[in-house]
């Protein structure tokens, strides 16, 4: 009989020493991930035969320094390569001495098999093995294998099939998925294709936010998807974390009539009242610099992770889809390549306009100011930003083009997505429930339909 992998165990049987909480704190500043261009590259999925020699000499490397790994899986190639990790495609050896419940592909053609050639079917099972760096510190690794084992009956999110550690080493066994890169395909996606990779999308972070667990860092690598199955799995929970966590006080969550009078009577309303232009500061300033939490990937991050807010909630996550969405729409990846933060926030400034993001600034207690010319303080339409960015705004003495009647729509869930302010910013279980998504299964309901009327 087949038995079951080894659980991993809840919080209260594990100890957890002080001095590793101590090097999680200097490990705060690892919370960027790798730039989104040189990511990409590591995503395509490679042939067994096509292993570059750096990579197999990377695999032997592994083989030697993790003892017992190559007696249970075979390591094939290096599918990905990221700030606090390396994942390796491998055979699993031992695959049919466990209870393989989390193989969805494998419960799918036994739909369609016979006993006779389910019992006879010798072919190979493959996983993903994740090696994640000793740089990384214990506390990190163990929340997000902690995380991953409580997502672990999730709809579209990676599951963890077991773990192992060797001396200062640690890898997670998750389930290999096909998939394409996100460069190799966004262009040429339609409305349609773009409805049920979001519907994917967000099924998967409904799953994720109902367990109160913040991702930090969607992105497309993050999200890999079959386009031939019109399926996707979220991955990648090595900055997760749980909502509420260190959490301190933000404006942001202060009845409006709180939040007035705290700024009316900020060090801001003091120096705007007192005749000072709007770049004037307090010359000896005693107050504490602000900190939060602002892991994730340039380009991706919410305004309130920019603007420092102390009460970050999943709904930063959302706005991270809805940079994707912005992407396939205009047909530019990385939409956003800022260097810093400061920038990031200039960049959703072209867009959204300096009193917009003045608003906004406000809301998390923080003053924004710029006296950069070519920003407006209206901002643009997304509407606009996408036909300049398609290029159907160039000649003038053209008639006037505009979206079609799908973009439009497709625009309309964007606004739901970023939107400055969190609070009214859509939930993921909203965007499931989203026309703009929900008519991604009235299109399959035809496409069925046509498929029996060709059958008949």
């Amino acid at each position: 009989m087949a038995k079951a992998r080894t659980s991993l165990r809840h919080a209260e049987h594990i100890d957890v020493h002080q001095d590793d909480i101590k090097e999680e704190e200097a490990a705060e500043t690892l919370d960027e991930s790798m730039d989104p261009l040189d990511e990409s590259g590591h995503t395509v999925d490679s042939s067994d035969e096509e292993v570059e020699d750096a990579v197999q000499e990377d695999i032997a490397r592994f083989e030697e320094t993790f003892v017992g790994i190559n007696k249970r899986f075979r390591l094939i190639n290096r599918i990905g390569e990221g700030t606090f990790s390396t994942v390796y495609k491998a055979e699993d050896l031992e695959y049919t001495a466990y209870n393989n419940s989390w193989d969805i592909d494998e419960r799918e053609n036994n739909k369609w098999s016979s006993p006779h050639k389910r019992n006879a079917s010798r072919k190979p099972h493959y996983v993903a093995i994740k090696k994640i760096y000793v740089t990384s510190s214990p506390i990190r690794i163990f929340n997000e294998l902690e995380l991953l084992y409580d997502l672990r009956e999730s709809d579209s999110v990676c599951p963890l099939i077991t773990a192992f550690r060797h001396l200062d080493q640690v890898v997670a066994v998750l389930p290999y998925f096909q998939h394409r890169d996100f460069r190799d395909y966004y262009r040429d996606m339609t409305i349609s294709d773009m409805r049920l990779y979001f519907r994917s999308l967000f099924t998967a972070l409904a799953a994720v936010h109902e367990k109160g667990i913040i991702h930090r860092d969607v992105k497309p690598t993050n999200f890999l998807y079959n386009t031939t199955q019109s399926r996707g799995v979220l991955v990648d929970f090595g900055l997760a974390e749980r909502q509420g966590t260190d959490w301190h006080p933000c404006a942001c969550h202060l009845p409006d009539d709180d939040r007035r009078y705290k700024v009316a009577h900020s060090v801001y309303a003091q120096t705007q009242s007192a005749g000072h232009t709007a770049s004037s500061y307090p010359k000896n300033d005693t107050r504490n610099s602000r900190r939060a939490n602002r892991a994730g990937t340039r380009g991706f991050r919410a305004p309130e992770v920019l603007l420092k807010c102390t009460q970050q909630t999943c709904s930063i996550d959302v706005w991270s889809v809805g940079v994707i969405l912005l992407t396939m729409l205009s047909r530019r990846f990385p939409f956003f390549h800022s260097a810093d933060d400061i920038d990031a926030l200039l960049e959703i400034t072209t867009i959204f306009g300096r009193k917009k993001m003045r608003e906004t600034a406000l809301f998390h207690g923080q003053v924004f100011e710029t006296n950069v010319p070519s920003y407006s303080e209206g901002g643009h339409s997304l509407e606009k930003i996408i036909l300049w960015c398609t290029g159907r705004t160039g000649d003038k003495t053209q008639p006037k083009k505009e979206l079609n009647e799908e973009e439009k729509e497709a625009v309309q869930f964007l606004h739901r997505l970023l939107e400055c302010n969190p609070f009214k910013r859509i939930t993921a279980q909203e965007a499931v429930e989203h026309p703009f998504l929900l008519k991604a299964y009235e299109e399959s309901e035809v496409d069925e339909d046509m498929l029996d009327t060709v059958d008949a």
